[in-house]
């Protein structure tokens, strides 16, 4: 990739790279602000032996719950298993290592790989399954266990504007996990609604900056909505 100039033309350009038994790091909750397009193009690359870290697993038909059919994923980092059955019965059967971990502690393993922090403490977790094989020290009196941060060969993520330089602009829950997760890939991919060129976002605005970003990528969104519930 020349210069400053982030963005890629084709999806194929985008994940280029990705390889059997990558770890990738999701970013998104539930169907909210997830990168589609990047997600179907590892099912249309059939990458396997993958381990994912995200929030949770899509549903059984869109979101990262695709690559779940031909069983692209080996194991997944998440914090609960939502809305998706097979997600589920592939964790009853064994097909799918899951490990389960808080989700504020999730945040936080993304958050703290990407700032090159190796572990932290916290209190989450003690005295549950979670802790169990976790140092444990005592801080004030009170336990907190050891938690490793995560990094991953690719980071994919979805934000609503960014300029060629990769700066990024998130809108309202789309701010989930995407900014930790953009900060934690060793290639970070993020597909956009739009582009702009730079000097057009105003750098107060910026969530992410481009220095943490590695291509860029105009996308159109389904932006499907997991549970619709209206007022009587």
């Amino acid at each position: 990739m020349a210069g400053f100039d982030k963005v890629v033309s084709s999806y194929e350009e985008a994940m280029e790279g990705l390889k059997d038994g990558d770890t990738v790091i999701a970013g998104g909750f539930g169907l909210c602000g997830i990168p589609e397009g990047l997600i179907a193009e590892i099912k249309r690359k059939q990458t396997k032996e993958l381990t994912v870290v995200s929030n949770n697993c899509g549903v059984d038909d869109f979101g990262l719950g695709i690559l779940l059919h031909d069983r692209q994923i080996k194991k997944i980092i998440a914090s609960y298993v939502g809305e998706n059955a097979l997600f589920e019965q592939q964790l009853l059967d064994g097909i799918i290592d899951v490990e389960l971990t808080p989700q504020g502690t999730l945040a936080e393993k993304m958050r703290a790989g990407g700032a090159g922090i190796p572990g932290f403490y916290t209190a989450t977790g003690y005295g549950t399954p979670v802790a169990e094989g976790k140092e444990v020290k005592e801080f004030n009196g009170r336990p907190y266990i050891l938690e490793e941060s995560i990094t991953g060969e690719f980071a994919i993520v979805k934000a609503w504007k960014a300029d060629r330089y990769g700066n990024l602009v998130f809108r309202h829950t789309a701010m989930n996990f995407n900014p930790m997760a953009a900060t934690a890939g060793k290639i970070t991919v993020v597909e956009v609604e739009e582009i702009v060129e730079p000097g057009e976002l105003e750098p107060s605005e910026i969530h992410t900056p481009g220095i943490y970003v590695n291509r860029v990528i105009k996308g159109n969104f389904e932006k499907r909505i997991e549970r619709v519930t209206t007022r009587k």
